[in-house]
């Protein structure tokens, strides 16, 4: 197993999160636009997200990165691993994108290749799955071009709004 704090790519840096980031990820997750596609849709605070640190982060469970335009150097979001399990040789993706301006160029698919690219090579784990509203499209084609595949589930969750929530998986 090996931790890096830069991933490299074509297009993007993937930089390690530090508290420090608290005030951009914050703003970032809190944006009407990414809300609209998070399973859990409650505004999330400074201090919720140095508990996320805490006692996600620091104890391994939740791998994060700031994803970095290379060529402007401008942060626009945060990719991550969490629910990390070493035994299992599992995570579950997760990823936000908190500049609208940037949409649509390509760099969630980046973003993706890189940690999935890391999970395996650096962290041993050959098992990510992740959750997707039914209705974001766009985030499920990127998926399944990534490899990930919808697992059809007996039973249905579903959000406090009423959106079905799919469950897909890679390797």
């Amino acid at each position: 197993m090996k931790k890096i704090d830069l991933i490299e790519g074509k297009k993007l840096n993937l930089r390690r999160m530090t508290a420090s980031d608290t005030e951009s990820i914050v703003a970032w997750r809190n944006k009407p636009f990414v809300v609209e596609h998070f399973i859990y849709k409650k505004p999330i605070t400074a201090d919720d997200h140095r508990k996320w640190i805490a006692e996600k982060v620091e104890t391994g469970l939740v791998e994060q990165f700031v994803i970095v335009v290379k060529e402007s150097g401008q942060e626009i979001g945060s990719v991550y691993l969490q629910k990390i399990d070493y035994e299992k040789h599992s995570a579950e993706y997760g990823i936000f994108i908190g500049e609208e301006g940037v949409l649509g160029k390509g760099y969630g698919s980046e973003a993706m290749q890189l940690i999935l690219n890391y999970a395996e090579d650096g962290l041993g784990i050959s098992t990510v799955d992740l959750r997707v509203l039914e209705d974001n499209g766009a985030a499920m084609h990127v998926y399944e071009k990534n490899g990930f595949k919808i697992v059809e589930e007996k039973e249905c969750s579903y959000t406090e709004d009423g959106k079905k929530i799919i469950h897909m998986l890679r390797g």
